[in-house]
């Protein structure tokens, strides 16, 4: 690695690359079709990725924003432009259009961990050196290794899915960027602690996107009930990290279903979460 770790920024763990297409489907031009269901099929098939490469999950997307949404979960940017391509070249790409995308990676961000690995290395090594870099990349290493289950995870089953993308503010009065690494880190504490009173009800992917896409961050949640979105989101909005530093951009929320089940959607019924 070899990079100087700034004790001001805090470290970041990267996962799978994800990326979210949302189309409109072209209901005209699905209205000709002969053969929907081998259509489907096809997507679902292209779309699927061998064993450990990453998931495929499938939303049918409530409001006008778009019917249908495409999350791709893959290792590396390869992975996810093949994956592109893949939906494009299908014959279902030919009736879609699509409205938007994000670009993103999961990320796990490690603030009470940057702090006790400086601290530790610090009594150790001179701050800076070759010596402390190196134990300090390979601390990092280890944190890795715990928590690959949460970088590398499998797509959550909850039938419910709404994505959003958020940044922190920078502007003259409030800039997150500019508070000291305490009060940040304090702040991400209270506002993972809103978090921990869902456990069970609702799970959250956060991906990293500064110097990929428009936002900083994006969000992904699962549930069984979406009324689970509205009261979490609404009870974070009180605490200081989203109250005086959060912008939130908009939101797309729908239902998610298995592949086996996108002839459903292309035939005007509801698909299925199945099994």
């Amino acid at each position: 690695m070899g990079t100087m770790h700034n004790p001001l920024v805090p470290e970041t763990l990267e996962g799978w690359g994800l990326l979210h297409l949302l189309y409109r489907i072209r209901w005209e031009l699905v209205r000709e079709q002969d053969d929907l269901a081998a259509i489907a099929a096809e997507a679902a098939r292209v779309l699927a990725p061998a064993d450990g490469e990453g998931s495929t999950t499938w939303v049918q997307m409530l409001g006008h924003k778009a019917d249908l949404m495409v999350v791709c979960m893959r290792k590396g940017f390869e992975g996810l432009a093949q994956a592109q391509l893949a939906i494009s070249r299908s014959a279902l790409g030919d009736l879609l259009e699509l409205t938007t995308s994000y670009v993103s990676v999961v990320e796990l961000g490690m603030y009470d961990m940057t702090a006790k690995i400086h601290e530790q290395l610090g009594a150790k090594f001179k701050p800076g050196s070759d010596e402390f870099e190196q134990a300090f990349d390979a601390e990092m290493e280890t944190q890795r290794g715990r928590v690959m289950s949460r970088l590398f995870l499998d797509v959550p089953r909850g039938r419910y899915v709404c994505f959003y993308p958020m940044d922190k503010r920078r502007g003259e009065t409030f800039n997150w960027y500019a508070e000291t690494f305490e009060k940040r880190a304090a702040m991400m504490r209270e506002h993972g602690m809103i978090g921990r009173h869902y456990a069970g009800k609702v799970t959250q992917v956060i991906s990293g996107s500064i110097g990929f896409d428009d936002w900083e961050w994006g969000v992904d949640l699962f549930a069984d009930d979406p009324l689970v979105f509205k009261k979490l989101i609404y009870e974070m909005r009180f605490d200081e990290a989203s109250a005086r530093y959060a912008e939130f951009g908009p939101f797309y929320t729908g239902l998610q279903f298995s592949a086996s089940q996108l002839g459903e959607l292309l035939a005007g019924r509801v698909p299925a979460l199945l099994g």
